[in-house]
């Protein structure tokens, strides 16, 4: 090309370099604790804010300690995309070892109106599940659609597996409340403590948060409710499969330590190794190191009874009635399979190791009557469902509801129309958050996503899930154990959900 040919070129090649700057220049600005952050407008209104810091990455010598405040930055900085999920296998996301970071404690705000206006929208904070040990925030809990029934939608990731659940000695000794473990529930309550002192300057009010979660993130804000470090953090709570009472007590400070001393005997660091040295273990080498959690999950998902993050079991503080009064809205699926997981392939055997001789008896009975059900699947599928989600539940609803706080309780019955033989775990998180489009689903699903949507964005909003146009959706109590089934023909109110197998699980439960 001549030289004169180049010359006429630059100014339209300048232009065409300075298109994807000036497109990422663009956009809303909030300042934030920290800094300023520029977001992306959405088109069907509002405006989405990613990856936003709300610690200072646990890294190094922050490995294991309590996160610390944002280190502020300097100009704006991008909040487009999505931070790295934490550290962790790949369990359920197949590339997480080489996408997942220990530098992961972000958050992202969803708003539906831009500029915010001068009332201060209800604010939904999203603790996403994986069994404590994997998951994290990022497209599948994308915000856009849910916060288009005007609420505003954050979602965080936390630190999850041996970095987020991991007690030891030393750690303890270093720490100024004399814990160590929980760094996950940390994560969590510094996520919320950012939504108290900035999320009014995304349009929301600060007075009215309501956490969610699924999973493993169900039970966390249900346990969130009996951390003395999170009251007064949000006003009401909604667990999706997921309560308090779990199978194996969580374990003391005590019992947590000598677990963390075990595994992390298997980082080549030697018999005592220090503090320094454990940190400088490398994060790939933890994982390799790390046991295979999908096939034995973490003792009570990770949990400690540490005195300082929780300073008595979760359970006995609901048995107790000493939980935050806040507004609970609690439920779980027909069929709770988790892919991977298996239901026991010794009925009997799983009963008489779990129960006392007599209620064993009682519920092998049980459940050889109730045969292979259409809904609930086989008598063992049956068993898994009702003493890890279903029954769990319900204690926790009647504890709750008994301490006179509101309650609710739901289960989604309906089926995906590519599932045969019912729904499996996991499966209402895309009703809820409205990601139907391209998957399968039928005009059922939507219906169905959309009365779900309406009732958990109303519960957010006020505390009763019911409002115009819904069918009733009738308060909890201990005795009609009044609940909304979410199945084939849209919601039906029902009471007593396994009363008698619940029953049981409910007499042996220990407080």
């Amino acid at each position: 090309m001549p030289i004169q040919s180049v010359v006429r070129s630059l100014p339209l090649l300048v232009a065409l370099v300075a298109i994807p700057a000036a497109a990422a220049d663009s956009g809303p600005v909030v300042t934030v604790t920290g800094g300023q952050v520029r977001g992306a407008v959405v088109e069907a209104g509002g405006a989405v804010f990613k990856g936003i810091p709300y610690a200072r990455p646990p890294v190094s010598p922050l490995r294991w300690r309590e996160p610390s405040p944002v280190e502020p930055w300097t100009g704006v900085r991008n909040a487009k995309e999505y931070g790295p999920i934490c550290a962790q296998n790949p369990y359920f996301v197949p590339n997480a070892k080489e996408i997942s970071r220990e530098d992961c404690l972000y958050l992202n705000v969803f708003t539906p109106v831009w500029p915010a206006g001068h009332v201060r929208k209800p604010v939904m904070v999203w603790i996403p599940g994986g069994g404590n040990f994997a998951g994290g925030a990022g497209n599948k809990f994308d915000g856009e659609k849910l916060m288009q029934r005007d609420v505003v939608v954050v979602t965080l990731n936390y630190r999850v597996g041996i970095f987020g659940f991991f007690s030891h000695p030393e750690l303890t000794r270093e720490s100024s409340h004399n814990a160590s473990g929980n760094q996950g529930f940390l994560d969590q309550i510094a996520a919320l403590h950012w939504v108290q002192e900035n999320i009014a300057k995304f349009g929301g009010d600060p007075a009215n948060v309501t956490i969610f979660g699924e999973s493993a993130g169900s039970f966390n804000v249900s346990a969130l409710t009996t951390s003395p470090l999170a009251r007064g953090l949000f006003r009401r709570m909604i667990g999706e499969s997921g309560a308090v009472v779990l199978a194996g007590e969580p374990l003391s400070l005590a019992e947590a330590e000598k677990l963390g001393v075990s595994r992390s005997s298997t980082w080549g660091k030697g018999a005592s190794p220090s503090l320094e040295a454990l940190r400088a273990v490398t994060a790939a080498d933890i994982l390799k190191a790390e046991p295979n959690f999908l096939r034995k999950p973490p003792i009570n998902l990770g949990l400690t009874v540490d005195g300082y993050v929780f300073p008595k079991k979760p359970a006995a503080v609901f048995a107790e009635g000493r939980e935050d009064h806040v507004d609970m809205l609690l439920g779980n699926l027909a069929r709770e399979w988790i892919p991977g997981v298996s239901p026991p392939a010794d009925l009997t055997q799983a009963v008489e190791d779990t129960y006392p001789a007599e209620s064993a008896k009682r519920a092998l009975g049980l459940y050889a009557a109730s045969g292979t059900d259409p809904l609930y699947g086989t008598p063992a599928e049956q068993w898994v469902e009702d003493i890890g989600f279903r029954c769990s539940g319900v204690e926790q609803l009647i504890w709750h509801s008994a301490a006179r706080n509101r309650a609710f309780e739901y289960q989604f019955d309906h089926a995906p129309p590519f599932n045969f033989g019912g729904n499996t775990h996991s499966q209402d998180i895309a009703y809820v958050f409205g990601h139907l489009d391209d998957h399968g689903y039928n005009a059922a699903d939507h219906a169905i996503s959309e009365v779900m949507q309406r009732y958990w964005t109303n519960f957010t909003k006020t505390g009763d899930p019911n409002g115009p146009g819904l069918p009733k959706w009738p308060e909890f109590d201990a005795a009609s154990r009044r609940y909304l089934s979410f199945g084939d023909e849209g919601p039906v109110s029902k009471e007593g959900l396994r009363r008698r197998f619940c029953d049981l699980f409910m007499e042996n439960v220990k407080k």
